[in-house]
């Protein structure tokens, strides 16, 4: 079920939408962030409480890749791999990361401090590799930025 401050923040957006379903993406966004993923039940709460199909919501959650269908780390770890960001060495970045955290890309570390989720591209081709943790955005990496990066992260 849909808190009451969920539902509030969800009505707040509506007024930037000419209906109801047009918010859909937002509305995931919303219970994702209070919530850490979008599990089948809140789709289906979310889908009630805009009118739309159970199906058509998760036909829209299933192709927008940053809607999280499973429970995640406490920190989202993005790793591009886009042509730019592979062109400039984002799979030696990528096996750092997947080293030092000891789990594979789509996977979480065992202690649920971090969750590693490849991204077809996060806007910074012209500083190419990047990757994003939590919205913070690290550009121009390689192999040897990753330690310093995830001991930010508590």
């Amino acid at each position: 079920m849909l808190t009451a401050e969920e539902q509030k923040e969800i009505n707040e957006e509506l007024a930037h939408y000419p209906n109801k379903q047009a918010v859909c993406i937002d509305a995931m966004l919303i219970v994702q962030r209070r919530r850490g993923w979008v599990s089948d039940e809140d789709i289906h709460d979310i889908a009630e409480f805009l009118g739309m199909s159970t199906a058509d919501l998760d036909g829209v959650a299933t192709f927008y890749n940053l809607i999280r269908r499973k429970p995640v780390g406490r920190h989202v770890a993005l790793i591009c791999d886009s042509v730019s960001c592979w062109i400039m060495g984002c799979e030696r970045v990528r096996d750092q990361l997947c080293a030092r955290l000891g789990t594979t890309l789509g996977g979480s570390t065992a202690d649920g401090r971090f969750t590693l989720l490849p991204n077809v591209c996060l806007g910074a081709c012209d500083h190419a590799p990047v990757m994003m943790i939590d919205g913070d955005l690290y550009t121009n990496l390689d192999e040897r930025q990753i330690d310093p990066i995830l001991d930010r992260y508590k």
